[in-house]
């Protein structure tokens, strides 16, 4: 174990990082580049490829996400055809040759199983016919909600060649989910579960949340036990962040605590900590801070869409995609009226639109390897160095001193493998200290710069 002078610890939950930098760190971008200049150097026999849905039929208590709550008739209609009008052009710009294949594929969102069964059969037809992603032969993960995972729905997607579901949960005790403004209740989440596993997909992954308000370990290891049950090949553990302009942060003074409050960062860690070694004891696996594993699960793909490779393709007004120089998306807001203006803006997008990149953050070299050691470094496997160096030409010590020193005082690092730049179980525990901690000066800049919406 490396050792050191115990330093200052910021606390435990001050970002849930899953892609860096984040996108309140994007900017419309002047030149408006053509996406075809953009991708024409980029390797691209292993793209992953992300479609967007913003619809829900409900907007979570703790949501930020970019999604509005419900759609006027004909409006996912439009939107779909936006989005093979989008799948078109960047399709074109990646050029027609034989060289672009895709790796990985996920619908999210949103709650894409807000659509139709006919609309779900419509979005695979646009990944596949329009994007040629071979939706068979490569892993396909989707979100779902309890509401929305339908027998029809989830025929669909089992015939169109899913190979995980994720169900949006939460809880399993009611009196919290109504706390945490996801109505929804348990006998209705047991149904849900039940045609998830009656579609035979290979993998569920069932999300939870701990620290709602009322939430103790006795109900949260009730939550766990109810999840076990259907045996999930994967768990996601999620601590409760209240974020500006979410349904809890309108509640005020009588709503939930905020980021820094001392007696709920110890009742998330308590919590956490509580189901880790819950779901370790029942033959899962840490794959990472949130996530975890059956031991004896099928095999998938990246872990999750932030992945540390660029070649991501997102389509869809909410996807992200990553060239290695360039990541781009469209506008972002949280408020619904936001929202829905940019919703309908890119329901009118034309051809000639979706052909160029919008809004964005240019990644300078520095960013890449930052990036790449926030990532590697969030998953419990670790980085591995020769991996950095193949990559960067260094050691991420050689980059990242003052960082890595910071951690190892901390206790957050572990050097029983000289070869791996890994967490310690107290690292992992930290994630959420340790990934905004590695933000550079300019993403810090741009995000506090950025105005809410």
């Amino acid at each position: 174990m490396i050792t050191a002078e115990p330093a200052t610890r910021p606390g435990p939950y001050q970002h849930y990082v899953y892609a860096y930098p984040h996108k309140t760190a994007y900017r419309p971008l002047p030149d408006r580049p053509p996406l075809r200049a953009l991708w024409s150097a980029e390797p691209k026999d292993a793209l992953s490829l992300y479609l967007h849905i913003p619809f829900c039929e409900v907007r979570c208590g703790f949501c930020n996400l970019f999604t509005r709550i419900g759609a006027p008739d004909g409006l996912t209609g439009a939107y779909l055809d936006a989005l093979e009008r989008q799948a078109t052009a960047v399709r074109d710009a990646l050029g027609r040759t034989d060289d672009v294949r895709f790796a990985t594929a996920a619908f999210g969102g949103g709650t894409p199983t807000f659509l139709t069964a006919a609309e779900l059969d419509r979005l695979c037809d646009i990944a596949e016919h329009r994007m040629g992603a071979d939706l068979r032969a490569v892993p396909l993960s989707v979100e779902a909600s309890p509401a929305t995972a339908t027998a029809d729905r989830l025929t669909v997607l089992a015939d169109r060649g899913t190979t995980r579901l994720s169900l949006g949960v939460q809880s399993f005790v009611d009196s919290e989910a109504r706390a945490a403004v996801r109505p929804q209740r348990r006998a209705d989440v047991e149904a849900a579960l039940a045609r998830v596993r009656d579609a035979r997909i290979p993998v569920l992954n069932i999300d939870l949340i701990y620290g709602i308000d009322g939430q103790t370990e006795q109900t949260w290891l009730h939550s766990l036990d109810a999840a076990l049950s259907w045996r999930p090949e994967e768990l996601y553990l999620y601590p409760l962040y209240v974020r500006p302009l979410t349904g809890l942060d309108r509640r005020g003074p009588d709503g939930p605590h905020a980021v820094g409050d001392p007696a709920w960062d110890e009742q998330r860690l308590r919590l956490y900590r509580a189901g880790r070694d819950h779901l370790l004891a029942h033959g899962y696996t840490q794959q990472s801070m949130r996530m975890f594993r059956r031991a004896d699960a099928p095999p998938q793909g990246a872990d999750d869409y932030a992945c540390q490779t660029d070649g991501m393709i997102g389509l869809g007004c909410g996807a992200r995609s990553y060239t290695s120089d360039l990541h781009y998306s469209f506008d972002y807001a949280v408020g619904m009226h936001q929202i829905r203006g940019i919703i309908d803006d890119y329901v009118a997008g034309t051809l000639s639109d979706f052909a160029h990149a919008q809004v964005g953050y240019r990644m300078a070299p520095a960013e890449a390897r930052r990036r790449h050691l926030l990532q590697s470094l969030l998953q419990a496997e670790g980085l591995r160095l020769d991996d950095y160096r193949a990559r960067f030409g260094g050691a991420p010590a050689d980059d990242f001193a003052p960082e890595l020193e910071r951690f190892a005082d901390r206790g957050w690092l572990t050097d029983s493998d000289p070869t791996v730049l890994r967490l310690t179980p107290e690292g992992l525990a930290h994630s959420d200290a340790i990934g905004p901690e590695l933000f550079s000066p300019a993403v810090r800049a741009a995000m506090a710069a950025y105005e809410r919406k």
